[in-house]
Parts: structure tokens; sequence; C-alpha cells
């Protein structure tokens, strides 16, 4: 869970997976939303990778990453268990 919200913590990271919620997308296409190098794109999205928040996948040349709803499922459930009262 610590890797989740390490990965959560930056801007960046969170801009990267509001990307890839509207589809899936190469390293290349991701780089081209920001102003900064694609190697921190490449490190951002290994951050994303080991926190399991997206997946990657090689057609090609070209490696497409997509958001991995099942680790955001589960962040969710771990919130709302703070919203349940205990008995």
């Amino acid at each position: 869970m610590n890797s989740i919200f390490k990965a959560l913590n930056d801007p960046t990271r969170r801009q990267i997976l509001e990307l890839l919620q509207e589809k899936d997308l190469t390293a290349g296409e991701i780089a081209e939303q920001f102003k900064i190098s694609f190697p921190s794109i490449s490190h951002h999205l290994d951050l994303l990778k080991q926190a399991k928040l997206v997946t990657a996948e090689k057609d090609g040349q070209y490696v497409y990453y997509s958001l991995n709803t099942t680790v955001v499922d589960e962040i969710l459930k771990w919130f709302v268990q703070f919203k349940q009262k205990k008995k």
C-alpha cells in the first residue's frame, strides 16, 4: 500500500493516471502531454507500474500503458472502511 501512496503523491503521476482513464497510451503519447524529459516520464511510469496502478503491454515496438482498475478498486475499498463505523 505504501508504494501506491508514494505513486499518488506526485501531481505528474496523478495526471498520467487521469490520461489513462480516457484510453490506453504509449509512453511517447504520454510524454507529449508534459513539458518534462522522456526519461522523467519513464521514471514516473516505472513507479506507477511498481505500485501496480498501471499495466504495460508490448505491441511491436510500442509499449501501451493502461490503468489497472483492480488496484483502484482495492484502494477505494480501503478508504471506504474508514467511513463505516465499527461497533
